[in-house]
């Protein structure tokens, strides 16, 4: 936006604040959808908090606030700074608040929504670390949920008790309700709300390695060997910083890394992707491209006094671009080209909160100035800090799909704000191999999922520190149930690779990651539910059956999807869900190495899985297992979506959703109907029946009959 557009956009934000001003009590709140409602203060600031970036499209106007509207926020002022306080209930159990430390049962807690450069949690016990969720999910005695959702990017603390208390230096945002019989219900509406995670490539799913840093060139190639020579099924190998000339972005080091073509492509010859850091600090140096094109572009944060800010970050003295602006981000957009054409797949938009070394903020000054343009206004970091890795990573996604049309983009933010699923998946940031990290990592991916972010995951083994070859076995025996599994640590760390700490560990590894290839058909099932509804990939025990308030602190085991449990193995004495849940085992597994999790399947449900595979370039669905756990009337169903992997046919109706409907017609014989419930896509498939009963599994033959009686010997 050109500055004489500047007054345009304050007039016309100003007519909206007026409008809000003006208001009467009963006008600032009213229904924007079933079960949806909003409030407004009195005193709402349009030009200060809006355009929602959280939100796909602005609430409108569905009619009065419902009588009887139980959750509704109160807007005052106490010394100087905005609060809302909103009554809960002292029975209430309160979860979400997306990306912090602690219980997943939130009540009793406080969070701060500040995206924090936060090695090992350190800073603020931490609660609040690299992203940002201003959102609430209560669930009632009876299984009834609604969610809050805060409005505002900028800083806030939330404390949760009967009451949710809301403080902000900022301006009084607005508070959005929703009102839903169950929290699956809330959960998927505030996906209709903030948006969905798109599609993303199958090979993202698989198994995938790192360090800071594989180098040179010939280390990566090594690690890459090691997996296929020691039939250790993995899709990704990952490039931190060091692969770059003197941390400078979008370079290569010429030394380790001369040829990254050549290198690129000796990952793909041998079923590899290859995913690369890009960090937002540009380093300042006048003989470096990218800097002097953003100094000419103007493209740079500015200090409080107009000047360009500068901040030490890995390169040394760094300029930051200024992602409130289009021509900004259509440069930032232009510098993909060259370096996704040496082959590069995916990229890992890293240190975006952005983070500043050598201060004790940890980033840059709150009054420095992002100049905005388009639907954006000018306004101070304190407005856009939040939103710094959300608006980056926009433009690193669109970037992709600029340079790769036919390709689904694969990108992973550290830092993200609600809504921000959109555009990457996530990892919580920098943890570290200790048990209260692992068994922390549960209730994060689960919190975040809460949060309308399922694409995520924790390091698995921890980034800092060196980890025991137990602690790495569990890890790596829990770690590949994440939705986002990726083991990665940190530089003067002892390696962690599946086989650097012993045959033992070796060997658990491989078992777990096989696993998670046999799960593959079903986890991918998922993410397709996922993409459509907003439902979380992994869930909390409570989710299956909302009125059990016994398993409403569970964070130990979990759930993937809603058939499939999870119970690790240092597990400590878990709640379940009620119910026939049948344990299963992965027929080649022949004895209990004591790691692996626990899998047990629910009542009335069939599973899809398939054969060990060592990468998702050999996946198909040809041959497809369907573990079965009849319900008591001897019934179960379950669903299968397939189609190219990759690419965007399945908008198109390249795609299969079937549905598996299976019932007992005698004491050992089940009867199988497939039918096919959405999509175009034609596949011939060999089936067969996997009877879960007693801890076993009892197979039936293999078939290529759509519909028939499959015999089941016990």
């Amino acid at each position: 936006m050109k500055p004489h557009f500047y007054p345009l956009l304050v007039i016309a934000t100003c007519v909206t604040a007026f409008f809000f001003h003006a208001c009467s009590a009963d006008d600032r709140s009213h229904a924007c959808g079933a079960g949806i409602a909003v409030f407004y203060p009195e005193t709402f600031d349009s030009v200060g908090l809006l355009p929602s970036l959280a939100l796909v499209a602005e609430p409108a106007r569905a009619g009065a606030l419902p009588r009887g509207w139980k959750i509704k926020p109160r807007f005052s002022v106490e010394e100087g700074k905005n609060v809302i306080t909103i009554p809960v209930g002292k029975e209430t159990d309160l979860y979400g608040t997306g990306e912090v430390v602690g219980a997943l049962r939130r009540n009793g807690t406080s969070i701060t929504t500040w995206n924090l450069d936060n090695y090992a949690y350190a800073l603020n016990n931490g609660k609040n670390l690299y992203q940002s969720h201003p959102w609430i999910l209560g669930v009632r005695p009876d299984g009834s949920a609604f969610g809050i959702l805060v409005d505002s990017p900028w800083r806030l603390e939330i404390s949760l008790s009967d009451t949710a208390r809301v403080t902000t230096d900022g301006p009084a945002p607005r508070v959005i309700v929703i009102e839903r019989d169950d929290p699956a219900s809330v959960v998927m509406t505030l996906g209709e709300l903030t948006g969905k995670m798109e599609m993303p490539p199958l090979w993202a799913l698989g198994f995938q390695q790192s360090r800071w840093s594989y180098f040179p060139d010939a280390r990566v190639k090594e690690i890459a060997d090691g997996f296929r020579s020691r039939s250790i099924p993995c899709d990704v190998i990952w490039m931190d910083i060091d692969y770059m000339d003197g941390f400078r972005v979008f370079t290569f080091d010429p030394a380790r890394f001369p040829d990254p073509g050549a290198l690129n492509d000796y990952l793909h010859e041998r079923d590899f992707k290859a995913v690369y850091m890009i960090d937002p600090g540009i380093k300042k140096d006048s003989l470096y491209a990218v800097y002097n094109q953003g100094t000419e572009g103007d493209h740079w944060v500015k200090d409080k006094d107009g000047r360009a800010f500068n901040g030490p970050v890995w390169p040394g003295p760094c300029a930051f671009p200024d992602f409130t602006r289009p021509e900004t981000r259509a440069w930032w957009r232009g510098l993909y080209e060259d370096f996704l054409a040496t082959g590069v797949d995916g990229v890992w938009n890293d240190m975006n909160e952005p983070a500043v070394f050598r201060v004790e903020s940890h980033t840059m000054p709150e009054d420095n100035l992002h100049r905005g343009g388009g639907t954006l206004p000018p306004g101070p970091h304190a407005r856009y800090h939040n939103l710094y890795g959300l608006l980056m990573v926009k433009a690193t996604r669109e970037a992709l799909l600029q340079y790769r049309p036919d390709k689904r983009p694969f990108v992973l933010s550290r830092a993200n704000f609600i809504g921000g699923q959109r555009y990457a998946a996530t990892w919580s940031g920098d943890n570290v191999s200790r048990w209260e990290h692992l068994r922390v990592s549960i209730p994060m991916t689960l919190s975040l999922g809460l949060s309308g972010q399922p694409f995520s995951g924790a390091d698995i083994g921890g980034f800092g520190g060196n980890a025991r070859p137990d602690l790495l076995a569990h890890w790596m025996a829990t770690g590949v149930y994440y939705p986002f599994a990726r083991n990665h640590s940190s530089q003067n760390t002892a390696n962690q690779e599946p086989w650097a700490l012993g045959e033992e560990v070796e060997n658990v590894s491989r078992r777990a990651i096989n696993r998670r290839y046999r799960l593959l058909p079903y986890l991918y099932t998922l993410f397709r539910e996922a993409s459509v509804t907003g439902m979380p990939i992994a869930r909390p025990l409570f989710f299956a059956d909302p009125r059990d308030t016994s398993l409403r602190r569970e964070e130990q085991a979990f759930l993937l999807g809603q058939d499939l449990m999870i119970v690790p193995r240092w597990a400590k004495n878990p709640k379940r869900p009620r119910g026939a849940w049948e344990t299963i085992t992965p027929e080649d597994e022949k004895e209990d190495d004591g790691y692996q999790p626990l899998l047990a399947i629910r009542p009335g449900a069939v599973i899809p899985v398939n054969k060990v595979i060592q990468s998702t370039v050999e996946y198909t669905t040809d041959s497809i297992t369907l573990l079965v756990n009849p319900a008591s009337d001897g019934k179960a169903t379950g669903l299968l979506y397939d189609d190219a992997g990759d690419g965007f046919g399945y908008k198109n109706g390249d795609f299969a959703l079937h549905r598996f409907s299976v019932s007992r017609h005698e004491e050992n014989s089940f009867k199988l109907d497939v039918e096919r419930v959405e999509g175009t896509r034609e596949t011939r498939r060999h089936y067969r029946v996997g009877l879960v009963a007693g801890g076993k599994i009892h197979y039936s033959p293999w078939s290529t009959d759509a519909t028939r009686y499959f015999p089941v010997t016990r």
